[in-house]
């Protein structure tokens, strides 16, 4: 998984083509700690179809806004530049996610 900040995230994610699935997360958030070793799971079982990264708003509190992630976890599906679809929220699931891959893909 690529790890974003404010300084590489237009490079990999707005400018990217294809598809880009960004984890939003914090050390303080227990849920996001919880499904990480799953959404890096995914990121290997999906490599060939999406590129992972994911943004710890630490340090890019202003960027996580701008892309209007207001909650922990948030996992953001981006195509060719563009949101597509944006899943958030402490039930949020590994399983919502693959969901929303496989309805993507």
């Amino acid at each position: 998984m690529i790890e974003l900040t404010k300084d590489n995230f237009e490079e990999e994610v707005t400018k990217s083509e294809g598809l880009v699935v960004v984890d939003f997360w914090s050390e303080s958030c227990d849920r996001c700690l919880e499904i990480m070793p799953d959404v890096k799971k995914l990121a290997e079982n999906y490599s060939d179809s999406a590129k992972f990264a994911k943004l710890d708003i630490k340090g890019n509190r202003r960027l996580a806004i701008s892309q209007k992630v207001l909650g922990l976890p948030s996992i953001v599906f981006y195509k060719d530049g563009e949101k597509i679809e944006h899943l958030s929220g402490e039930d949020l699931e590994i399983e919502d996610i693959e969901n929303t891959l496989n309805e993507i893909i």
